[in-house]
């Protein structure tokens, strides 16, 4: 019975982690108001609670009826981390841009403060 309702509670916490991951593989890069960090923290909390449920659990003693399931969240989690990472690069870029535009603006010809300072020693 206790290990009916472990594979019942895993099969739970895998659909739950795919449901997931297909929304943030379907949001990024897409709609400019997804919530990143709470559907990662939401993801990150699936996968706990996935090490929690399998951690006496050796890799032969995994139910084949799991295998495709897990393929599945595997392959999912490939693209995830393939978007997540693009979309921090172009997070990366668009900060780079924006520092640059700030320095080529406050760069106007004149010194600072504290360049005029640096460069007036008496």
């Amino acid at each position: 019975m206790e290990q009916a309702n472990n594979e019942l509670r895993i099969r739970s916490v895998l659909g739950r982690l795919e449901t997931i991951i297909d929304n943030e593989n379907g949001n990024i890069g897409q709609d400019p108001d997804f919530d990143l960090p709470t559907s990662n923290a939401h993801k990150s909390r699936c996968l706990y609670e996935l090490a929690m449920l399998t951690r006496d659990v050796r890799p032969d003693e995994v139910p084949a009826t799991f295998s495709q399931q897990l393929s599945r969240v595997r392959e999912k989690l490939a693209t995830n981390a393939q978007r997540v990472s693009a979309h921090l690069e172009a997070v990366r870029e668009v900060v780079s841009i924006l520092k640059n535009a700030v320095q080529d603006l406050e760069a106007d010809g004149t010194y600072s403060q504290e360049q005029f300072r640096m460069s007036y020693q008496p």
